[in-house]
């Protein structure tokens, strides 16, 4: 489906009482399903997407994989814009979803969080490599990320996620991460993070213990990456099932993806999409 939007413009959401009661806030969903294409490919079965989820293929890539850039075709998440995200991969498909750039939450006019709402489904047999580039949180932004995965027995995952605390040179907006991963119909992995003014003592050493930044890599099924993490702020952790949790903390977002990088290029299904 072809898309008209013009990038860097926020089209307004219009209601039924028409151009009088247009809404201030960006309303966008997003849709990626991949299939086995039956040579022993993946093809893509879905690929739509709306401003500022815009959803580009980037090519066929390595063991039949397929692999899709997540293009930000407008500003933000602005405060109060609702984002949605699905992502569904089939049995026998390989799908690596990558971003061109990193997210910037802002803060924009007053009004509630901006929310980007993420679900994906692996079926058995299938895998998804999900390697954005980094959440920023700009000075005054009010953002939550709601992230579900179901993982099929047989399926396998790498679900990276870095967030950075603020721009250069200024404090850190308000952001709530809240992820949960399942295998096999079981919970592997729930986590809730908030950094911000919202959240007392974020920066304290039970939280990031002043760190800047902060990064977390989830493999579920078979193909994890090898143990061992590179820094003085990372941990690696076994999970209660087939998987494995890597999380660093750094000054900025160099260290985290020195201790994190390397596990990535180390798993059975590569995400040698990251700089060497």
């Amino acid at each position: 489906m072809p898309d008209l939007a013009v990038p860097g413009l926020r089209p307004a959401m219009v209601s039924g009482a028409g151009l009088a009661g247009a809404s201030r806030f960006m309303r966008a969903s997003a849709t990626v399903v991949a299939e086995a294409d039956g040579r022993g490919g993946t093809r893509l079965a879905v690929l739509r997407g709306e401003s500022p989820l815009l959803l580009r293929r980037t090519g066929p890539r390595g063991a039949g994989g397929m692999t899709v850039h997540l293009v930000g075709g407008a500003a933000g998440p602005l405060r109060g814009d609702d984002l949605r995200l699905d992502i569904e991969v089939g049995p026998g498909a390989v799908l690596e979803m990558l971003s061109v750039a990193a997210s910037l939450a802002l803060p924009g006019r007053p009004g509630p969080p901006s929310r980007l709402a993420i679900t994906a489904t692996v079926a058995a047999g299938g895998t998804l490599r999900w390697l954005p580039e980094p959440l920023i949180a700009a000075a005054g932004c009010d953002h939550i990320a709601v992230t579900r995965v179901e993982v099929a027995d047989g399926g396998a995952l790498l679900w990276r996620d870095d967030l950075v605390c603020g721009r250069h040179g200024e404090a850190s907006g308000a952001v709530r991460a809240d992820t949960t991963i399942r295998y096999a119909g079981v919970t592997l992995y729930r986590h809730e993070l908030a950094v911000g003014p919202a959240a007392p003592g974020w920066d304290g050493a039970a939280v990031l213990g002043g760190g800047r930044a902060v990064g977390t890599l989830v493999a579920a099924g078979s193909g994890l990456p090898e143990p061992g993490v590179a820094g003085p702020n990372a941990a690696v952790m076994p999970l209660a099932g087939p998987g494995m949790l890597a999380t660093a903390v750094g000054a900025d977002i160099r260290e985290v993806q020195a201790a994190l990088d390397p596990l990535c290029r180390r798993s059975a299904f590569r995400c040698g999409s990251r700089p060497a």
